[in-house]
């Protein structure tokens, strides 16, 4: 079911590409309200919207915020004739993209050459808020060689618009470009599934290294299997079927209340452990030997220790990027003075990433082929 009112837009608050933050009178009350340009058109002050108010009278976190639905005053729009294909398909908000895989695409022809990643890294976190410290010590560490794709999944949020993460890194250049696959979309490249997408940003987008993750939000339970992070070791195996190398970002935190997710969570345990078919590689930031012999417990009796390779990376130079690049991220409202090994292990599979790039670049240098 949806909660359904109408509103008045009382005033424009922020503006992103694709994205309008607005704020309106619903009900008697000034609220916060968020309209996709994509999906709605524009919007201006005076404007009567009608709003779904599910999240905010359901009192959610991540997605407690009024969502335009439809903008009164403009309710005629038109569609680009190029593309067809639909994302939330068969729902009132299906919207129409132009995706790689179709033929009318810039960079088809690019796309159905490649059926390979072609060995390069990608890193696969669990969390949105993860490929923030991941992309900043690849560039860190490379000095911006590296060209870094972010592809989104439809685990967490559908819009790639909603982040303002990925406007940040996007705009500090740690971002080259982003691909939206599955139900997700708004990113610059759009694909039909989680494998085009991978390729997609190999072949269309040229990425050195990829960066896979569900968007905002993720749902959850504390059942076994009830959660959108799940996703992580069927990414593993999607990277190792296109021949790439996956890295895996383990989550890992020791401020978290919850006892499900202290030491190594149980969404790594499970995903790692129990999804994903074929080997990855796990990188861990260095801990103190309290936390150290938790982790590693926890790595063992969940198997990852028999099916993955665990790595310690010591040099891990995530605060210093972070810092550096003027990114403040989150996770769960914590930041990285509050929980610092969720970060560090983010900022590891990064450091992980880029070395084999690196690797990989000097092996190329000097290969006879290359050698002038």
């Amino acid at each position: 079911m949806i909660r359904i009112r109408t509103g008045e837009v009382l005033a424009i608050q922020d503006r992103r590409p694709g994205l309008t933050e607005i704020l309106v009178r619903v009900e008697g009350k000034e609220e916060r309200a968020i309209n996709y340009d994509l999906l709605t058109g524009p919007v201006k002050p005076g404007d009567m919207v009608v709003l779904n108010t599910t999240a905010v009278y359901k009192k959610l976190g991540t997605g407690g915020t009024h969502f335009v639905m439809a903008n009164l005053a403009s309710p005629v729009r038109d569609v680009s004739p190029r593309g067809h294909i639909m994302k939330a398909r068969y729902t009132p908000s299906q919207v129409k993209v132009l995706a790689v895989e179709e033929e009318d695409h810039p960079g088809s022809s690019s796309f159905r050459a490649a059926d390979s990643l072609d060995g390069i890294p990608v890193v696969i976190a669990s969390l949105h808020s993860m490929i923030a410290p991941a992309a900043a010590v690849i560039h860190w560490i490379t000095r911006g060689r590296a060209r870094v794709v972010y592809v989104m999944t439809d685990g967490g949020a559908l819009p790639l618009p909603l982040s303002r993460l990925v406007f940040q890194l996007k705009e500090k250049q740690l971002l080259a470009a982003t691909v939206t696959c599955g139900h997700a979309f708004g990113g610059d490249y759009e694909a039909v599934t989680v494998y085009s997408g991978l390729l997609a940003a190999r072949s269309v987008a040229r990425a050195d290294i990829i960066i896979a993750a569900m968007g905002p939000g993720i749902t959850g339970t504390s059942s076994t299997f009830g959660f959108t992070g799940l996703e992580q070791g069927e990414l593993v195996n999607a990277v190792h079927i296109l021949k790439g190398q996956p890295v895996a970002v383990p989550r890992l935190s020791f401020a978290d209340s919850r006892e499900r997710h202290r030491g190594l969570s149980h969404h790594t345990r499970t995903a790692l452990g129990r999804v994903a078919l074929v080997p990855c590689t796990v990188p861990l930031p260095v801990l103190g030997d309290e936390k150290r012999a938790l982790v590693w417990r926890q790595l063992r009796e969940s198997g990852i220790l028999d099916r993955h390779r665990v790595v310690v990376v010591e040099e891990n130079p995530t605060r210093e990027a972070l810092r550096s690049y003027g990114i403040n991220v989150t996770t769960m409202g914590r930041d990285m003075d509050e929980d610092p090994e969720f970060f560090l292990a983010a900022g590891a599979a990064g450091a992980y990433a880029a070395g084999l790039f690196l690797k990989n670049a000097a092996s190329m240098q000097g290969s006879p082929e290359e050698v002038p």
